[in-house]
């Protein structure tokens, strides 16, 4: 791991085969303000993409006045790439945006400011969704929904964030370069693997694990900056009902496979407990969906979708472990 900084702060951005987005993510941080005592750059991870990538971000950095570097990660996996962005940068500080999101004027300026004002490990700010986008009715019945596509907003005022509850989203959080040094990598295990479009490469919520990691590793400070905001550029196949319970059946599968604890009762490698519950969201389902409609009850059947994820990944651990057993 690099422990060496040479200046405060590198921005970086992980990509992979949207290399038409990467001039709108320039242009944004081109803008920024309030960064006249900052030594700053940009680091685009390109994540073995297939498309113009690499030339694209050579154009960019010979016609931008920033300091940008391109760094190629072949291990398919957001995790991976960010893993490589924390070893080739030499910063105090970084943070991670993706490839779709644009930063407000402000952004870089309100970061470093609350990391450095407060000796944080973390930081990370509000997370607003593209305001030309027209959402669809499952989503805009029910507010909880638009956490899915990104939304984060804690309100005006800086906080201070528990890193279980609370904490940053993955399109908008940075750190001290001293988070790494104590806790490690992202896990690899986790997070979206290509485009997100496939059933097998949508998982989302990787840097959860990671936050909850900071909180276990002792005093961890966290911080909310609402002036940092950036806005999300949703893709049309993000607003599709599949897109939605794909994330929640992978979800469940994922946090099932992985689970480390002893589980005295189970059923073909599943807890009792959650076959019950599982009954229970099937159900609330149902009655939802019949007194106000399929559009009203979508948020039940992402919560059953999940269950049933949850299901599947314990079985297919049980089958893994057994196997593995056999042949150690």
């Amino acid at each position: 791991m690099n422990t060496s900084t040479s200046i405060d702060f590198t921005v970086i951005i992980c990509t992979y085969n949207r290399c038409e987005n990467l001039s709108m993510c320039i242009d944004a941080l081109s803008d920024q303000e309030g960064v006249e005592g900052i030594e700053w750059e940009v680091l685009i991870v390109d994540n073995n993409s297939s498309d113009d990538t690499q030339n694209t971000v050579q154009k960019l950095a010979d016609n931008s006045t920033l300091n940008i570097r391109y760094a190629f990660e072949s291990e398919q996996g957001l995790n991976y790439a960010r893993n490589m962005g924390i070893r080739e940068s030499n910063s105090q500080y970084f943070a991670y945006i993706d490839d779709d999101i644009t930063v407000s004027k402000n952004w870089l300026a309100s970061l470093y400011q609350t990391l450095t004002t407060n000796d944080a490990d973390a930081a990370g700010g509000r997370i607003h969704l593209d305001p030309d986008i027209t959402l669809p009715r499952w989503i805009t019945v029910n507010p909880e929904m638009y956490g899915f596509l990104g939304h984060q907003d804690y309100g005006d005022q800086g906080l201070k964030l528990d890193g279980v509850k609370r904490y940053p989203f993955g399109g908008n959080m940075a750190f001290n370069r001293r988070v790494p040094e104590r806790i490690g990598y992202f896990n690899t295990n986790l997070g979206r693997k290509g485009e997100g479009r496939k059933k097998g490469e949508l998982f989302k919520g990787a840097e959860t694990d990671y936050f909850h990691r900071l909180n276990e590793s002792g005093d961890a400070t966290i911080y909310y900056a609402p002036d940092a905001i950036v806005y999300h550029h949703i893709l049309p196949h993000q607003l599709e009902k599949d897109y939605f319970l794909t994330i929640h059946k992978n979800a469940g599968y994922q946090k099932a496979f992985h689970d480390g604890k002893t589980y005295t009762r189970k059923l073909f490698g599943v807890p009792l407990f959650l076959f019950p519950q599982t009954i229970r969201a099937g159900l609330n389902f149902t009655f939802e969906t019949l007194k106000n409609g399929s559009d009203t009850s979508f948020r039940k059947r992402m919560t059953l979708t999940h269950f049933i994820g949850s299901i599947s990944g314990y079985i297919n651990s049980n089958k893994s472990n057994k196997s593995n057993n056999q042949h150690g």
